[in-house]
């Protein structure tokens, strides 16, 4: 067995140890996973961000444009200052529209015009029978509008339609939870094999 195993192991079981109760085993593992997460990060961001990215352009290859960004990501530690704290809002602005500029039509193409073209597909296949998949797609956003429509009472067909949106909205938020459990029990499942299999030797 190799350090790197051991460590692993000693660390997982040391994580563990939460299931039974909060205590300072597990407290040192999360302070340790934690301080070595920001490291990793913090080596990272210099080698692939500042050094790829910024300083060997700019003083090496002499791309003088790359000043800019220096300037305005200088100007975000006059934050620790009371007299130069107005400045670290110019790059603030910057990062946030430009996040904004490039994240909207991202979301915008994913999650709605994605969404619309999957609600307007054909009802009817090629071969001439009921698309069951887009029949219930229709129904669920027609119905789940319904119930977000507060313009009237929902009383008679609009409350029926209504009554149907909440069941179509129950079972997505229960298919979310049910992701979400599956994800971390996978992660559960691949620990626990790790310490069986590579830690212990217990399984092949």
């Amino acid at each position: 067995m190799d350090i790197s195993t051991l460590v692993a192991g000693i660390l997982t079981l040391a994580i563990f140890t939460f299931l039974y109760r909060d205590n300072p085993i597990y407290k040192m593992a999360e302070s340790l996973l934690i301080g070595v997460s920001i490291g990793y990060f913090l080596v990272i961001t210099w080698t692939n961000s500042l050094m790829d990215l910024l300083f060997n352009p700019l003083f090496r290859d002499g791309r003088l444009a790359l000043v800019i960004p220096l300037v305005l990501g200088l100007m975000m530690f006059g934050r620790f200052h009371k007299r130069t704290s107005a400045l670290s809002r110019i790059p603030i602005a910057v990062l946030i529209g430009s996040g904004a500029g490039v994240a909207i039509p991202a979301m915008l193409g994913a999650r709605t015009l994605a969404q619309m073209s999957a609600t307007v597909s054909p009802l009817v296949t090629e071969g001439g029978g009921l698309n069951i998949s887009s029949i219930v797609i229709l129904l669920g956003v027609l119905c789940t509008l319904s119930y977000f429509y507060f313009s009237r009472e929902h009383r008679g067909v609009l409350g029926q339609s209504a009554k149907a949106g909440t069941w179509f909205l129950m079972v997505f938020f229960g298919t979310t939870f049910g992701y979400t459990v599956m994800s971390r029990m996978s992660t559960f499942i691949g620990r626990v094999e790790f310490l069986l299999s590579d830690f212990l030797r217990l399984a092949n």
